[in-house]
This record gives structure tokens, C-alpha cells and sequence, in this order.
């Protein structure tokens, strides 16, 4: 009765892996088809924290990132002490506190966004407009090297397909987190790095998944 219920809390924690990137990418969807000015090829979704419906795209960072801590503690109690049972979900929760800082420290309005704001860089700097990439950078970063953490992992446990899953997904962010962080005006760049951030949001739902249904075995 105990082991069962140990392994339920365990599923319900990693169903917050599975859940937390439908949520932010669906939530995100809603946001840029309904709100005015926003162009995908050329703002990134940060940008919608400005503006009176503001608060829609800080819960969605806030609450994606609760999820990911959630997940990351069932991915914790899913395979501690195996490998990967404590830099994986380490390095998870550093990606869910970074999103949570990158809700509560808002990007500056910039390039036409929200309308009215003059194009370009933006015209004043907040002092938590820098703070926001900053906690995004760091959250990426850990996410990134959890890729590669669980791609070692799943090499080791003879399941490649999973393991270049895993490395492909933390090369190729890695590859358009830099291609954004260059500050290159290619209109290509942005999508790229949407395009990336699916992905990522895609691969920990699929490896939550996977786990919750080695919990329930």
C-alpha cells in the first residue's frame, strides 16, 4: 500500500513534466492570434508580459515553470540513486526557477511591441528588463544540459533512440539559443528559436511521459 502510493505521488508529480509544455505553447498560441502588433517573425513571446493583458503571459511563465519544478521532483523520485537521479532533476528546476524569474522579471517593451512602442531596442531600460534574460539564459542552460544528462542516461541504459532524442534536442537549442543571443535581425531567427523552444517543451513531456509510464510498470 505504501510502494503504491509512493509511485502514485510519483506519477501526479511527473504528470507536471508531461502538462507544462502543451500549457505554455497552447496559452502562448492563444496569445498570438488574439493580441494586436505581434509578429512572429520578428518578437520573441517574452514581449507579451507588456501591456494591459500582461499578467496572461506572466502566469504562463510562472505556472509552466511550477510545473517543470513538479516534474523535475517526480523525475527525482522516479530514478534516484540511478544515473541521471540527481543532476536531472537538479537541472530541471533550475529550468522551471528560470522561468518563474523570467515571469516575475518582466522584459522590457521593444521593436513595435505592445503598439505604440517606437521601433527597435527599447527606448528606456528597466532595471528588470536585463534581469529577464538573464533568468531565462540560466533557465535555458539548465535545460540544455538536462538534455545531455538524460541522453548519457538513457546511452547507459541501451535505449539509443531516446538518447539521441535527447542530444539532438539539447544541440539544437543550444545551436538557436545562440542564434537569438546574437542579435542577429535575419527574420528567420525568431521562429527558429520558437521552433527550438517546441521542441524542448516537446522532450519533456515525452521523457515525463516515459518515465510516469515506468513508475506505473
Amino acid at each position: 500500500m505504501i510502494r503504491a502510493a509512493s509511485a502514485s505521488r510519483t506519477r501526479l508529480l511527473l504528470l507536471g513534466g508531461v502538462l507544462a509544455g502543451p500549457f505554455y505553447v497552447l496559452v502562448g498560441l492563444g496569445q498570438i492570434l488574439l493580441r494586436p502588433g505581434f509578429d512572429i517573425h520578428r518578437h520573441a513571446l517574452s514581449l507579451m508580459s507588456n501591456g494591459n493583458l500582461g499578467w496572461i503571459q506572466v502566469g504562463n511563465f510562472i505556472i509552466s515553470g511550477c510545473l517543470v519544478i513538479a516534474g523535475a521532483l517526480g523525475v527525482r523520485r522516479a530514478l534516484a540513486p540511478g544515473r541521471a537521479g540527481t543532476w536531472g532533476p537538479l537541472l530541471l528546476g533550475v529550468y522551471g526557477l528560470g522561468l518563474i524569474g523570467a515571469g516575475l522579471l518582466v522584459a522590457d517593451p521593444m521593436d513595435g511591441f505592445p503598439l505604440g512602442t517606437p521601433p527597435g531596442p527599447p527606448a528606456v531600460t528597466s532595471w528588470h528588463g536585463p534581469y529577464h534574460f538573464v533568468a531565462g539564459g540560466i533557465g535555458f542552460f539548465g535545460l540544455i544540459a538536462a538534455c545531455f544528462v538524460f541522453a548519457r542516461r538513457y546511452f547507459g541504459a541501451g535505449r539509443p533512440g531516446w538518447a539521441v532524442f535527447s542530444m539532438l534536442t539539447g544541440l539544437l537549442f543550444f545551436g538557436a539559443f545562440g542564434l537569438i543571443g546574437s542579435g542577429s535581425k535575419d527574420p528567420s531567427v525568431v521562429p527558429i528559436f520558437t521552433g527550438a523552444v517546441v521542441l524542448t517543451w516537446s522532450w519533456l513531456s515525452a521523457v515525463s511521459s516515459q518515465l510516469r509510464q515506468e513508475v506505473g510498470a
